[in-house]
């Protein structure tokens, strides 16, 4: 019989299959084309017997190297008949989207799964060609089954839940719709979650409820309905008929499958992940997606186990619990070594399994802080993890690639027999099966390939965990001082290393390994404090007083409250321990910190930290992230302080590593603490009106003073501030069910928000707040609107003016902000004229000479021609109309740098302000009570030398007092003192 012209089966690809042997392609052809003619399908049969056609040998190749494939196609010649006339990949969307239509009302059960099977097979057999010729890769493949997957549940649940509603059990919000609103939401994890499901797999669900569902009309009944029905799902979805299967179904990854039921309320999973879920469970659930059922449930269900899979803090504890769980599955499985014949290409060793492990402990470690690291698909993972410089782009990319092609190899594994295998075949001439199915003619090639893939995994993956860790056989013999502190031997290493006093530091490490400090307590901190232990004396040994520096961290230790995560954090980063030795002898409030807080030292990870500057819009993006899964008031606040507390901390870093200066960190700290405030007032105003609801017409803002205002805030600043508020004219109480007079509303409105910067927890302060440059200070209401604002400030003294120039709206109602701003500028402009401004502000500079003189010769506040001088001229300059209004609200140099343009004099006041801002800055690290070089802690005061571009630190106290004679000259001939004043 002849071929019809240009007959062509699409399916598409170009790879260049090879048969398994002639005999085995012949057989299969002929059978083909039999069961073709049988049925009918003469045009299949023609093109499979004329043997002409490149795209027949393809098929025929494919059938001979897979039994399975070649018996399904035999059974069903007609699926194959049809690529003549459709594409394959749309064949595949057609099933999928026919899966996805409502169930007939009038469908019985048998009917259903006879439906299922078939659009499983037939989709089946699709995917597989698409894949061995070529047309679809991995990726795309395992997106098909995925999707297939999700269809065949999706079918199966509707039926199950439109027969519960007929017969009375649920009442399904939408019975054409029978998912949305029916309380079940069922989880698909592991390969299913991520959408990377291969081609035999076996399915993970899990089913979850929401017990408050109204669709549920017995509250009491719901468990044992829900499981029945989970029973059945599993039937129609995994029960072996003549028809075969759809999916082998798992439900035993639900918490506790040996006491739960198959079905489980919500609130118990979320009592039990809470309390006694473990590390593995948190590595499943970040594949978990939502399948079917009541997709907002799923929603609901994910946003609030978030905060379980995603930890706040960097979690380096993951690392060895993973390690761990890989182990005892090589210890399990008795897999040794790398080879080929008989290799398990997923659990095996640079296996699958290590490439999810290496990302998903990557993911658990910094998931928490960085949302953009929580995707599901193992590939995407990498690519985020590199894109973050959290993993080398090389490495990231020979790690997917090579996840791919061993992806590819399951595949062919399973193609074979439809078994959920992932163990290579021990015999030559299976092994060549394998190998022509993954396109390879000859089995060395395919083992060679294989081979190196392999070797990389297990490379990076072995990398990954031992990254950073002592091995315990320790060289030094140092961690003998923990048992016996004379040990002869360690004490020698000691002094080789520099310690001046061998027997006292003994002493000290002794006392480490006692258990008398807190964070030593524990076998799993002790553990890791003693495989860091000799890289930490080594890093503490660098510096220019090693015995002061363990002193030092000692005094730290004692404060830690525990010690696991911080020393495994220490342990898988060694680079680290130079900059915590730094820290420690250097800057007595970042080591406090640390102690206090040890999660902190989280942000030091962040592989951008020195290249990164802290910008006002970063700082915003990353704040919105991290308060993305918030969900409660509280629980905002709280992560409100954790971020505030480790981006000051990252600061406070940054200017003592150098890495930027101090007006560039008042900058940084100016930022963050606006930031904050945006969100404190929001949580605040929403909280609030709850309550009380809100005023008509109603707008509240927030103006910040003093440094603050000027962006100049220093790592421990106060901050000013005053709230500012504003409604409708005939508004007298607010709306809600507590109503309140509006000038109470917006007074107490002001003490929650001052509560919510203040009132110290577990995560400490955000910040200390002062509202005393308000109008009338202490004496005045909290909250002032904004009509008597102005009104206040066209009377207002000369000292409150001067405080407006460093003022400026932080947070609040946009519109409000604008007013606010203009408000300030002609409370400014409308007293420019005052003959007695530049008298008051001479005198007020002379008083505090009296009242408040130097404690030293770094007291850069009080000394004369110090940073009050250098502020006071720069806001004479403003009130006075040299400095144009444009600068109210700016750093105070900027404002010296244009007085500079119209007076001379000012020439150098700019660069005394840079120097006195970068001092001021590094001196704020150390404390708040030190006005003296030989008081600072040496690095500290060495950083400050380098700050100034002088040669050590001897030079520091005689370049301050150079510069502040330079500062007072010019401020006594620019505002001379007159003996008198008008306040």
């Amino acid at each position: 019989m002849m071929v019809p012209a240009r007959v062509e089966l699409w399916i598409g690809g170009e790879a260049a299959l090879q048969a398994f042997d002639t005999d085995e392609a012949s057989r299969r052809r002929d059978e083909l084309a039999g069961r073709a003619r049988g049925e009918g399908l003469e045009r299949l049969a023609a093109w499979m017997e004329a043997d002409e056609d490149a795209e027949a040998r393809r098929l025929v190749a494919a059938l001979s190297l897979s039994p399975h494939l070649a018996a399904v196609a035999e059974r069903r010649p007609g699926w194959i008949d049809r690529l003549f006339d459709l594409d394959a990949g749309e064949r595949i969307r057609r099933i999928v989207a026919d899966l996805a239509a409502p169930v007939p009302s009038d469908a019985s059960e048998s009917a259903e799964m006879c439906r299922l099977r078939e659009a499983k097979a037939e989709a089946s057999l699709l995917i597989a060609l698409r894949d061995l010729f070529g047309a679809a890769d991995p990726e795309r493949t395992t997106a098909d089954l995925s999707d297939l997957a999700d269809a065949a549940i999706g079918r199966a649940l509707r039926f199950c839940l439109g027969d519960l509603h007929a017969r009375g059990q649920l009442a399904l919000p939408d019975p054409a719709d029978p998912e949305a609103g029916c309380g079940l939401t069922v989880l698909g994890m592991g390969k299913l979650g991520g959408r990377e499901l291969n081609y035999s797999s076996d399915i993970d669900l899990i089913l979850f409820f929401e017990p408050e569902a109204p669709a549920i009309r017995d509250p009491g009944e719901s468990v044992e309905m829900f499981s029945r029905l989970g029973r059945r799902l599993v039937r129609m979805i995994g029960e072996r008929t003549r028809d075969g299967y759809v999916f082998r179904t798992d439900l035993r990854l639900r918490p506790d499958p040996s006491a739960m039921p198959l079905a489980i309320p919500i609130p118990a999973a979320l009592i039990y992940y809470e309390g006694a879920g473990r590390d593995w469970e948190r590595a499943a659930m970040i594949k978990a997606r939502t399948v079917a059922g009541d997709r907002a449930v799923g929603a609901g269900f994910l946003r609030d186990i978030a905060p379980f899979v995603w930890r706040r803090y960097l979690d380096f504890v993951a690392i060895g619990d993973i390690q761990a769980m890989k182990s005892k599955i090589d210890r399990h499985r008795g897999f040794e070594g790398i080879a080929t014949a008989g290799h398990n290409v997923k659990l095996g060793q640079g296996g699958i399994r290590e490439v999810e492990f290496f990302a998903q402990a990557q993911q658990l470690i910094a998931g928490g802080r960085l949302p953009a690291l929580r995707t599901r698909r193992t590939d995407e993972a990498l690519q985020r993890l590199a894109a973050g410089g959290w993993v080398a782009s090389d490495v990231a990319a020979e790690l997917t690639e090579a996840y791919w092609f061993l992806r590819r190899v399951e595949h062919a594994i399973q193609m074979v027999a439809d078994e959920q295998s992932h163990t290579l075949p021990q015999g030559r001439e299976d092994l060549l099966r394998i190998a022509r199915l993954c396109n390879y003619a000859e089995t060395e090639d395919f083992e060679a390939a294989l081979l190196q893939r392999l070797r990389r995994v297990q490379a990076r993956f072995s990398a990954l965990f031992s990254e950073g860790r002592t091995a315990r056989e320790d060289e030094t013999g140092v961690d003998a001082l923990l048992e016996d502190e004379a040990d002869p031997a360690a004490l020698r290493w000691l002094e080789q290393q520099g310690y001046t006093r061998p027997a006292d530091i003994g002493r000290i490490v002794h006392r480490w390994g006692s258990g008398r400090y807190r964070a030593m307590r524990s076998d799993a901190a002790r553990e890791q404090f003693v495989a860091v232990l000799p890289s930490l004396l080594g890093a503490f040994a660098g510096g220019a007083d090693p015995d002061g520096a363990l002193l030092a961290f000692d005094r730290f230790l004692e404060g830690l409250p525990s010690g696991l995560q911080f020393f495994s954090l220490i342990a898988s980063n060694p680079r680290l321990l130079d900059l915590l030795a730094r820290i420690i002898t250097s800057s007595p409030r970042l080591a406090e910190t640390i102690a206090r807080r040890p999660h902190v030292f989280d942000a030091l990870l962040d592989p951008a930290f020195f290249s990164e500057l802290p910008t006002r819009d970063l700082i915003r993006e990353r704040l919105d992230a991290f308060l993305a899964d918030a969900r409660f008031f509280e629980e905002r606040l709280d992560r409100l302080r954790i971020f505030a507390s480790e981006q000051r901390f990252l600061v406070g870093v940054r200017l003592l590593s150098g890495a930027l200066e101090g007006e560039a960190a008042g900058r940084a700290f100016s930022d963050l603490a606006e930031a904050v405030l945006h969100q404190v007032l929001e949580a605040v105003e929403g909280e609030f009106a709850r309550a009380h609801g809100r005023v008509p017409g109603g707008r509240i803002a927030v103006l910040g003073l003093g440094r603050l205002g000027s962006r100049e805030l220093t790592a421990n600043s106060d901050i000013d501030l005053m709230l500012l508020y504003d409604h409708d004219a005939e508004a007298e109480v607010s709306d809600g069910s507590r109503p309140l007079p509006v000038s109470t509303y917006y007074a107490r409105m002001t003490q929650r928000l001052i509560s919510a910067l203040t009132s110290p927890t577990a995560e400490g302060v955000l910040y200390e707040v002062d509202f005393r440059l308000r109008p009338s200070g202490n004496k005045g209401p909290l909250a002032t609107q904004i009509g008597a604002f102005r009104k206040y400030q066209a009377e207002a003294w000369t000292w409150e003016r001067m405080a407006l120039t460093r003022s400026r709206p932080v947070a609040g109602e946009a519109r409000l902000c604008e007013e606010i701003g203009e408000a300030v500028r002609e409370a400014i402009r409308s007293h420019r004229a005052d003959p007695l401004l530049s008298d008051d502000v001479a005198d007020m500079r002379a008083r505090l000479d009296v009242q408040k003189p130097p404690r030293g010769a770094l007291d850069l506040k009080r000394v004369p021609g110090g940073l009050t001088d250098l502020e006071f001229i720069a806001q004479w300059g403003i009130l006075t109309g040299i400095v144009p209004l444009d600068f109210v609200g700016a750093p105070t140099g900027e404002a010296l740098a244009s007085l500079r343009e119209s007076d001379r004099r000012a020439e150098e006041l700019p660069a005394a302000m840079r120097e006195m801002t970068r001092i001021m800055q590094i001196l704020r690290l150390g404390g708040d009570s030190t006005f003296r070089v030989a008081d600072l802690p040496g690095p500290l005061a060495d950083r400050i030398a380098a700050s100034l571009d002088i040669a050590d630190r001897s030079g520091i106290e005689p370049q301050v007092a150079h510069r502040a004679a330079e500062v007072r000259a010019v401020f006594a001939e620019t505002i001379p003192y007159r003996g008198g004043a008008s306040d």
